[in-house]
Order: structure tokens, then C-alpha cells, then sequence
């Protein structure tokens, strides 16, 4: 195959050839495991790929070859950023709910980029197949390489570009609020959310909006300074590292979200308890519950707790004796411990339903889910760090064994509750 080796075409290579590779890998893996994650991954990475790959072949020599390369350049839709903005939001939502499908809403958001590439196949049709395979006609623009299709369609980059410039913008902003609304989701659901977060995913939007940025100042300086080819490689170049970061903080999210039941649907309005589901109430006696509603004592309390009040404000009274069978089994079987303990499963203890267990959370204990259970791990954790039989402890010894699934989580949520890292506190000796 025509290639040219040159300084600018080959150190585009490392970022094309990896960028293809990982794209026709995920879509493999999608297909025999039918992962939308996956393909809407891949999505993501082969636009910026198609993308410096048209900048690579360029500098490659093929559009000035003025034969049958130079045609192919000008039939094949390389940009795509159209699809940008949709890409990312349908890839969130699929990490964050392992019910998602590619629905008539999800294609509607599609619909312009497949537009695009729908119009670049008629081009191709109208040029290739009746202009000059049918007719005989000689190709008339680009030294007998390009076709009048082709050339309307660049009319339109300049338009698309406008649009583009509105719509990713709006879309980061979308998946943004789309993203705070599933911290809630998490808090409410998981006791150790921390993997499940995705920080990395919000970090490469910001990269992303960075790429829009800097996209936006060259197109102002190429107005006032006229660049060539040569200034605009740079660009590309930069955008590059894009791939590398898609490949990284994709997989890794790929595979934290196959691994959890995450069910979170942004659109969906809160369900309501049914009335009969309100009203029930536990078979079981409670017992003594070992924490009080108004959540952990400061450092320095005694190694039990207190029992918990009588009644709690904002709870509807046929909720009291599930709240009170709540504190019961976190008292007797101590499930914080456990560190990937869900809202679901505790409900399932419990024979109740997530909804209802929610509500007495938030309602009865003034928290929301993952503050409740962080509460008793901190209160255990509390307790080792002044027990002198603890000393020979480290602090990650202590966090894993009192339900902390890391270091980092048992510092952040240690400091948070208590005002204070873990480090600070003053240890007894063994």
C-alpha cells in the first residue's frame, strides 16, 4: 500500500494503529458478549481515530497522489464529531445501568452523525457509481479525483462545524448533570461506591472539553494567521492522547460496571412505596439497637453505643418497627462489615424492599445509605484505634477489619464523619 514515511505521517502511527486495534477488539468482545459498553467504547475511540488517521494518510502523501487514494480520501466520512457528544452520554448511561439498551431515544441522539455518514455514502454512489462508473464521466474536481457530490459535501463542513461547536458543549453538560445525579444514586445504593464512581470518566470529559477548546482557538488563530497543514498536525497530534486515555479509563470502567448490579436510570422519577408495602410491618421483634439517630458521637465515646431513641422525626410511625429491626441486625449480625454490602441485600435480610429500607434510612437515621453503614465501620474503627489489644494494628489492618474495602476510602470517610484522619488519632501502646 502507497504510504510515505515521513516525520509527521509516521508519529501519527502510534496513536491510529492502537486506536484500531483496541476499536476492532471491542467491538468483537460486544459482539460475542452482547456489551453495549463495549461498542459504545469503541465508538468513541474510532472517532478520534478516523480522525488522525485522515491527518496521517494526508501527510502520507494520498491526497496528492491524484489517483485512486486521493478518491478514497474524499469518500470517507473522517469526521464524525456529530457523534461526539452522543457517544459519551449513551456510554455513561450503559456503564451506570446493566439493563440499558440502544433504544428509538438513543438512535434519535445518533441520528445526526449517521446522517452524515449516510450522506457520504450516496456521495460515493452518485460519484463513483453513476457519475463515473455508469456514464463515463471524468471526475472534475481535484485533478479528476473528486466528483460534484463530494464536493457539495464540503460545503457543508463549515455549518457542521457550527453545530458541532453547540452541541458537544451541551451534551458535556448533560452527562455532567447525569453524573451527580448517579453520586446520589450510589450513596443511596452502595456502601463502598468508590470504584463504581468512574471518577476517570469525568476527568476525559474535561480532556474532551479541553480537545473542543483548543479545536476552537485554532480555528480563530487559522482565520487571523492563515496556518497551513503543517501548524494544523499539531492539533491532531495533542488530540492523539485522547485514544490513549479512552483506552485506559474505558476498560477499567468497563469492567467495574459488568462486575456490580448498577440499575440507574436518570429519567426515571422516584417510586412510591405501595400503600400495603408502607404499612406492613416486621414479624420479628426488635431488639436493642446499638446507634442512635443522630448518627456517630465525636472520638472519645464508649465502645457501645447508645440505643437508639424511642422514636425518630420525619418518620411515619408504621415505619418505626422496621427502623427498629433495622439497628437490630446491624447490631446482632453485623453486615458492615462486609465490604461491598448493598442497599438490596440488606433489604433482602431484612425481607423488605429497597424502597422501604430507604426511606427508613434517610427518614429515621437522618442519612442516606452509604453514610449509615460507613458510620458503624467508623465507630468499629474508632473503637480498635483506643484498644490497646489493637495497637500492633496498622490503619489499613484496621480498616480492612472493620469493613473498609481500602485505605483511601477509610481515610476519606473516617475524616469526614469524625473530622479527623485516622492518622491523627493518638493510639494506646501494646
Amino acid at each position: 500500500m502507497h504510504f510515505e514515511f515521513g516525520p509527521r505521517s509516521a508519529l501519527l502511527l502510534p496513536f491510529v494503529v492502537p486506536g484500531l486495534a483496541a476499536t476492532l477488539w471491542l467491538l468483537s468482545r460486544a459482539l460475542r458478549r452482547g456489551t453495549w459498553p463495549d461498542a459504545l467504547l469503541a465508538l468513541l475511540l474510532v472517532l478520534p481515530t478516523l480522525t488522525i488517521a485522515q491527518w496521517m494518510l494526508g501527510f502520507a502523501g494520498w491526497y496528492d497522489s491524484h489517483d485512486g487514494y486521493s478518491t478514497l480520501m474524499f469518500y470517507i466520512p473522517w469526521q464524525l464529531n456529530l457523534l461526539l457528544g452522543p457517544a459519551y452520554l449513551l456510554y455513561f448511561r450503559s456503564l451506570t445501568n446493566q439493563e440499558f439498551r440502544l433504544g428509538r431515544r438513543a438512535w434519535a441522539h445518533l441520528a445526526p452523525g449517521l446522517l452524515k455518514v449516510a450522506l457520504f455514502g450516496l456521495a460515493a454512489l452518485y460519484d463513483l457509481g453513476w457519475w463515473r462508473g455508469l456514464r463515463g464521466r471524468v471526475l472534475p474536481y481535484h485533478f479528476g479525483t473528486k466528483g460534484p457530490a463530494a464536493e457539495w459535501l464540503d460545503g457543508l463542513s463549515q455549518p457542521v462545524a457550527v453545530v458541532l461547536y453547540g452541541l458537544l458543549p451541551l451534551y458535556g453538560w448533560w452527562v455532567l448533570a447525569e453524573y451527580r445525579r448517579y453520586s446520589r444514586y450510589l450513596d443511596d445504593n452502595f456502601s463502598d461506591p468508590e470504584r463504581l464512581r468512574f471518577a476517570g470518566f469525568r476527568q476525559l470529559l474535561l480532556l474532551q472539553g479541553l480537545s473542543l477548546g483548543l479545536s476552537l482557538l485554532f480555528e480563530i488563530l487559522d482565520v487571523v494567521f492563515h496556518f497551513g497543514y503543517t501548524e494544523a498536525w499539531n492539533y491532531f497530534a495533542l488530540r492523539g492522547l485522547l485514544i490513549y486515555a479512552l483506552i485506559a479509563v474505558g476498560l477499567q470502567a468497563n469492567y467495574a460496571a459488568a462486575s456490580s448490579p448498577l440499575r440507574f436510570e436518570p429519567d426515571a422519577a422516584p417510586a412510591e412505596l405501595p400503600e400495603e408495602t408502607t404499612l406492613a410491618t416486621p414479624n420479628e421483634p426488635a431488639a436493642s439497637a446499638p446507634l442512635a439517630a443522630g448518627g456517630l458521637a465525636p472520638l472519645g465515646f464508649p465502645a457501645s453505643l447508645p440505643p437508639a431513641e424511642a422514636s425518630a422525626p420525619g418518620l411515619a410511625p408504621e415505619l418505626l418497627p422496621w427502623r427498629d429491626k433495622l439497628l437490630a441486625l446491624m447490631a446482632t449480625e453485623r453486615p458492615w462489615l462486609e465490604p461491598e454490602l448493598t442497599l438490596a441485600e440488606l433489604a433482602q435480610r431484612l425481607r423488605t424492599t429497597p424502597n422501604l429500607l430507604s426511606k427508613v434510612i434517610n427518614a429515621g437515621c437522618g442519612q442516606n445509605f452509604n453514610d449509615f453503614v460507613n458510620t458503624y465501620r467508623v465507630h468499629e474503627a474508632s473503637r480498635k484505634l483506643a484498644d490497646p489489644h489493637f495497637a500492633h494494628y496498622s490503619l489499613v489492618g484496621v480498616a480492612l477489619d472493620s469493613g473498609f474495602n481500602s485505605k483511601s476510602t477509610f481515610n476519606r470517610v473516617f475524616k469526614k464523619l469524625l473530622g479527623q484522619a485516622p492518622s491523627e488519632v493518638a493510639r494506646p501502646k501494646s
